[in-house]
């Protein structure tokens, strides 16, 4: 039986990725942040959440002994980082500057490849950061990726429904076209290694489009042949399953899916042993913990549920893990006294009682000073906090851009109708614009894509195919309109 121990509800936007180690869970999320919790009791840890990223995150993963973390972003980077400190160790800039949709970390540490939305990839040397090298699927984007346990080759997935083997020259040893009607979303390996005789074999799991998880077997023969077959097809959900992962042994496997539905199966035997029913949207991420019999999932309604595999033991056995309310983030906080309107309209009355429930009271006479409302909050850098506000503390300025971002990823979930949010910032437009692929933008978030990403549409990936920018006054005048109800 499963049980659900704790629901975590800290991300303001999408949850796009969840990653174990044995005492870390990192989550990802559209909100541009990645947030650390502590696998005993799940609270989130001191320099949590990390914001590092311009744009949201769409994949995290571990390094082996846990040390380092990976993200990857709409930004065109891929992020390491350091889970002593919770500071940036590296910043990986994709070549060709395209939205990185997934990384992964090899098993020995040795690697990381970084897939993007214009179908290239990146091999990374991970002790040194280094750009290895680099190859490319055309006409398609990369969503999907996973070492081998031998580390040695590592399988992708794209849009364009076809699975790829590759090895460290980045030359493809297989290819198996239409592996997922409609597209890739999810593949992972299984983490034994199966050999006898010259032949080496190992298990993969594949999700997509068309609504099933697939189980194979991939041959590598001492010549460097490869093949792959399909073992099974699991059809345990109805709709398309968006992310799957094998538990430390191989022997489950759990899938997410568009109906809600997380479902755990028994992978050797691929029978369907659970369907579990609690997330309020698409299930897009999920993960088991390499120690303890625990399942992360992820979701579109912007929660992450922790769930206990009692493998038929009483609901009290095992390592106690506390309950944590679903009402609350995880320092308790609520916003219950917190205004309603939208923080660009706050009075400068509204910012000192922010500050003060915020525990930065101390800064309330400088903010007053300087007439700092709504507006003025969400434009505050480093540069004028410390030049013009004269805050001379580096931590104290930290501490409060932070606490400003959190504030930014907030008004996300407050619900502003998902049109009224720019598709590059997440956040509700002022001066919204029409650009050439015919969708709506923030005027400056999409300058600035347009100035820095090749001329490409952030929602295709297309070029193009002019510059030119028209205002959507029917778009501005319907935000109005719900802003002054709100």
């Amino acid at each position: 039986m499963t049980s659900l121990i704790c629901t975590l509800q800290d991300h303001r936007d999408d949850v796009n990725w969840c990653a174990f180690t044995s005492k870390l869970l990192a989550t990802c999320s559209g909100d541009k942040t990645l947030r650390i919790y502590n696998t005993r009791d799940f609270s989130e840890l001191p320099f949590s959440p990390l914001t590092g990223h311009g744009y949201g995150v769409h994949c995290c993963c571990f390094s082996a002994c846990g040390q380092f973390l990976a993200s990857c972003s709409t930004d065109a980077t891929t992020l390491v980082w350091s889970m002593d400190t919770g500071e940036i160790e590296a910043v990986l800039e994709h070549p060709g500057r395209s939205p990185v949709r997934v990384c992964a970390i090899s098993p020995d540490s040795a690697h990381l490849v970084s897939g993007a939305s214009d179908g290239t990839l990146a091999l990374w040397d991970f002790p040194s950061k280094q750009l290895r090298r680099t190859g490319a699927v055309n006409d398609t984007t990369m969503v999907a990726c996973s070492f081998s346990p031998c580390s040695q080759v590592f399988v992708t997935g794209s849009t364009y429904g076809d699975l790829r083997l590759w090895n460290l020259d980045m030359n493809q040893l297989h290819a198996e076209k239409n592996a997922h009607d409609l597209g890739v979303t999810c593949c992972t390996f299984a983490p034994s290694i199966l050999s006898g005789g010259q032949v080496v074999q190992f298990h993969l799991a594949s999700c997509g489009q068309d609504s099933h998880l697939k189980i194979w077997s991939i041959n590598k023969s001492s010549s460097g042949a490869c093949k792959m077959q399909l073992l099974h097809t699991l059809t345990g959900q109805s709709a398309p399953v968006l992310s799957c992962a094998y538990s430390s042994d191989g022997q489950l496997l759990v899938s997410g899916s568009v109906d809600k539905t997380v479902t755990v199966y028994d992978a050797i035997n691929a029978v369907l042993l659970y369907t579990l029913n609690q997330h309020e949207r698409y299930v897009t991420a999920c993960a088991f913990s390499p120690t303890s019999p625990l399942i992360a999932t992820g979701s579109m309604d912007k929660t992450v549920n922790i769930w206990r595999l009692e493998d038929g033991c009483s609901a009290n056995g095992g390592k106690s893990i506390p309950e944590r309310s679903a009402l609350t983030s995880s320092d308790g906080r609520t916003t219950a006294g917190r205004s309603k309107l939208l923080v660009s309209d706050w009075s400068e009355e509204d910012v000192s009682s922010w500050l003060v429930e915020e525990g930065l009271g101390g800064l309330v006479d400088k903010f007053t000073a300087n007439n700092i409302d709504g507006t003025e909050l969400l434009s505050l850098t480093k540069e004028t906090l410390a030049s013009e506000l004269h805050i001379e503390s580096v931590g104290l300025r930290s501490k409060l851009l932070r606490k400003v971002e959190e504030l930014k990823s907030e008004s996300m979930c407050s619900g502003i109708p998902d049109e009224f949010l720019c598709p590059i910032t997440r956040e509700l437009m002022r001066e919204p614009v029409i650009a050439a692929d015919g969708y709506s933008y923030e005027r400056q978030a999409i300058e600035s894509w347009i100035n820095t990403k090749n001329r490409s549409s952030p929602m295709t990936n297309l070029p193009l195919l002019t510059t030119l920018l028209t205002p959507n006054h029917t778009l501005k005048m319907a935000i109005g309109r719900w802003k002054t109800t709100h």
